[in-house]
């Protein structure tokens, strides 16, 4: 496995070999004793599994009390894949990380506790699959803008064009965001 550091600290780019022939390909996705000795060592609980049509924008959803580490990638398809810092005492405050995750590419980000995170789906019928190392708490359920001017993330789709869920298009600026101390 290949760690690539992001410009966010803890904020990782993991690349498994992808092994091609004439039937397809073969990768792993998840193989616990590799993570362990590169020092990641969250204890995954719950994996999710999202499918979405092209321009749809799910996030930025993060959650209080039980915040979350996840190991996300692209399984069809392709994302643009957002995590905003949003530890306030973090020298990278605000700022965000943007990748794009695509099927077959051996890529995962990984995404510390006190992060906001979303995805555009680049492709139809992209699905999207993510560990997590707590089960979802919905009273701690918490969703900032996607599109929040302050955060300046290049979304690779037009805001005319975004699909969104009502929760997503009701989502809380920046600004106001219950956030990590």
């Amino acid at each position: 496995m290949q760690i690539t550091e992001t410009d966010i600290p803890g904020v990782l780019i993991l690349e498994t070999p992808v092994f091609r022939d004439g039937r397809g390909y073969f990768q792993e996705t998840f193989r616990r004793d590799a993570l362990l000795a590169a020092g990641i060592r969250y204890e995954w609980t719950q994996d999710n599994l999202s499918v979405s049509a092209k321009n749809v924008i799910r996030g930025l959803h993060y959650q209080v009390g039980q915040p979350q580490a996840k190991l996300v990638r692209a399984v069809h398809g392709a994302v643009f894949d957002v995590a905003v810092d949003i530890r306030r005492s973090s020298a990278t405050f605000g700022k965000h990380v943007a990748v794009r995750l695509a099927a077959g590419d051996g890529r995962a980000l990984l995404i510390p506790p006190g992060f906001a995170h979303g995805f555009a789906a680049l492709e139809p019928e992209t699905a999207f699959l993510y560990k997590v190392d707590a089960s979802y708490f919905p009273q701690g359920d918490r969703t900032i803008l996607w599109n929040d001017l302050k955060l300046d993330i290049p979304w690779p789709v037009a805001e005319t064009d975004a699909v969104l869920s009502e929760k997503d298009r009701k989502a809380t600026p920046f600004v106001s965001a219950e956030i990590f101390d």
